[in-house]
C-alpha cells in the first residue's frame, strides 16, 4: 500500500504535470506534514483526519518547521505545497495567511561578463568537454533557457536553424530564436563529441555518454565565477536574467519576453522591469556627478 505522500508525488507527475523539482519538495513537505501530524494526534494520518485539521493545526507545523530554521520564503513554499496536498486528498485547506516574502531583484551580469564567464569555464576543460560547457552556457545566455530546458534538449533539435523548441515547465513548449554565436557553438560541441547524437538522447552528454548533470554546470561556474572575480549571484540562472533584463533595455515588449522565457502569466514577468530600473539607478549612482 503506498503512502498518501506517495500518491501525492504520482499525482503531481502524471496529472499536473509538475517539475522533478516541485514534485520532490512537494512530496517531502507532505511526508513532514503526515509525521508532524502523527505526533502531534497520537495517531495514525490518514484522509479523514486531514479533513479535520484546523489553523492551529498548521499553525503548529509552522512553528514547528521554524525551529528547524526555515525562513519567510520557505515557510510561504511550505504552506503553498501543504494545500496543495489537502486540495489532493479532498480536504479544505484552513484560511492562514501566509508569511510576508520580501520579492528580491535579480542582478544581471553585464554582455561582457556572461561571455567571460562562458569562456573560463570553456578553457577549464579540454576537449569536447570544454566545448560543451561553452555551448550550454551561451546557450542559457543567448536564448533565455532555464538550465533543466538545456539539459532536457535532444539530439531531435539537430539540425540547427534559426530557431529552437524548447519544452518547458508544465511541459509547454515554446520557440525560442537562436543566434548565429550559439548555434555555431552547440554545432561545434556536437562535431567535438564523441558520443553521436540521437533523437531520443540527451544533446549535451557527461564524460561517459549519459546526459549532463546540471551539477556539473553549477560546479563549473562557482570555479570560474571565483576566479573571475564576479559575485556569487552569478549562477547559471543569473546568465537567464540577463537575457530578460538586457532585451528589456533595448525595447522588448513584457509580452514578447514573457513568450521568450516562457513564463504562464504576465506577473512573472513583470519582475524584469525593476531589474531594468534597478539596473538604470546604479548607471546613474556611477556616472552623475551628484549621484
Amino acid at each position: 500500500m503506498t503512502s498518501l505522500a506517495a500518491d501525492f508525488a504520482d499525482h503531481l507527475r502524471r496529472d499536473r504535470r509538475r517539475s522533478v523539482h516541485t514534485v520532490r519538495a512537494y512530496e517531502a513537505t507532505a511526508e513532514r506534514l503526515v509525521d508532524f501530524l502523527r505526533e502531534h494526534h497520537g495517531r495514525e494520518v490518514d484522509t479523514a483526519l486531514l479533513k479535520t485539521i484546523g489553523v492551529a493545526d498548521l499553525r503548529a507545523f509552522l512553528a514547528d518547521r521554524r525551529n528547524d530554521g526555515i525562513g519567510n520564503a520557505s515557510a510561504a513554499r511550505e504552506l503553498s505545497a501543504v494545500r496543495t496536498f489537502l486540495n489532493f486528498v479532498g480536504a479544505e485547506p484552513p484560511k492562514l495567511r501566509g508569511p510576508k516574502v520580501k520579492k528580491g531583484v535579480p542582478r544581471p551580469v553585464s554582455p561582457a561578463e556572461a561571455i567571460a564567464l562562458a569562456e573560463d569555464v570553456a578553457e577549464e576543460r579540454e576537449g569536447w568537454t570544454g566545448a560543451r560547457d561553452l555551448a550550454v552556457l551561451l546557450l542559457l545566455y543567448g536564448a533565455g533557457l532555464r538550465i533543466g530546458e538545456a539539459m532536457g534538449l535532444t539530439g531531435a533539435a539537430l539540425p540547427l536553424g534559426q530557431t529552437l523548441s524548447v519544452t518547458g515547465k508544465r511541459n509547454k513548449t515554446r520557440i525560442v530564436p537562436l543566434l548565429p554565436q550559439v548555434r555555431e557553438a552547440i554545432e561545434a560541441y556536437v562535431a567535438a563529441c564523441p558520443y553521436p547524437p540521437a533523437k531520443d538522447i540527451a544533446l549535451f552528454r557527461g564524460a561517459r555518454g549519459g546526459p549532463l548533470e546540471p551539477s556539473q554546470i553549477r560546479r563549473a561556474v562557482r570555479r570560474a565565477r571565483g576566479r573571475l572575480g564576479l559575485s556569487d549571484r552569478t549562477t547559471p540562472h543569473a546568465l537567464r536574467h540577463s537575457f530578460a533584463t538586457h532585451l528589456l533595455g533595448r525595447g522588448v515588449d513584457l509580452r514578447a519576453l514573457q513568450e521568450l522565457l516562457g513564463h504562464a502569466s504576465l506577473s512573472s514577468t513583470q519582475i524584469y522591469t525593476a531589474v531594468d530600473a534597478a539596473h538604470l539607478m546604479d548607471v546613474y549612482r556611477n556616472a552623475h556627478p551628484r549621484a
